[in-house]
């Protein structure tokens, strides 16, 4: 269950929303607020998991709900006016919803919730991700909900990890051991130091005369296999 509180000046705009939150059992509306006093008050006083929060807004706008607040909770905007997407992004934010906000619309921005707060089983870092399974990814202004069978490969980028999908590489904000180890046993393997690909990614596996061996993945990208990980990767793709 996701608990939600809906910041939004309009009466009608609040049961608008109401309305096409029912379609989502899973969302539990602890109360609603029209001005940024109010907002404060009752988030605070509630600790809600998710705030539908409205731009413009009496005594003052959304970002000032924000400033005040003793913990943020994750925040979807909802507006008439795109020209502060850009300055959500630099908050608690998943998404920004521009008003009429359609069912299409809000089911995305509800599954990018239900994956950042592990509400949602398959997204849940407490359990090995698995087929099927879906990583929730935030990395500057975009954000992205990537089935694990998608990723050809995570890379090390320090404490950050490059996501590769659909020609898509961001920064993951987990180490590549956190994400490794996350994975269910056997749909990625460990081709050097920094890379893991996925098993089925591999279209072909390149050998060369001084016994090295590249993997050739299905998006283009070839990878280099470290002589620690010659033996893993062989008796993996000898079956």
């Amino acid at each position: 269950m996701i608990s939600v509180i809906i910041v939004e000046d309009s009466r009608l705009a609040r049961l608008e929303l109401n309305l096409l939150i029912q379609a989502h059992p899973q969302i539990q509306v602890l109360g609603e607020a029209d001005t940024v006093k109010r907002a404060v008050e009752l988030i605070d006083a509630l600790t809600p998991d998710l705030v539908f929060l409205d731009i413009h807004l009496p005594g003052g706008n959304g970002f000032d709900v924000l400033s005040k607040l003793k913990k943020v909770p994750v925040v979807i905007f909802t507006t008439a006016f795109a020209d502060h997407a850009l300055e959500s992004f630099e908050h608690n934010t998943i998404d920004y919803l521009l008003k009429p906000i359609t069912p299409d619309k809000l089911n995305r921005a509800i599954q990018k919730a239900e994956v950042l707060l592990g509400k949602n089983n398959p997204v849940s870092f407490e359990r090995k991700l698995d087929l099927g399974d879906k990583i929730f990814i935030k990395d500057r202004k975009a954000n992205w909900v990537v089935p694990i069978e998608e990723v050809s490969m995570f890379e090390s980028m320090g404490n950050y990890t490059k996501v590769y999908f659909n020609g898509n590489r961001p920064l993951f904000h987990k180490s590549l051991q956190q994400v490794f180890e996350s994975v269910k046993e056997g749909l990625f393997i460990r081709a050097n130091r920094r890379q893991v690909v996925n098993v089925q990614s591999v279209r072909e596996i390149i050998k060369h005369s001084d016994g090295k061996l590249i993997l050739k993945l299905s998006s283009g990208e070839e990878v280099s296999v470290s002589r620690r990980q010659m033996n893993s990767i062989r008796s993996a793709y000898s079956r």
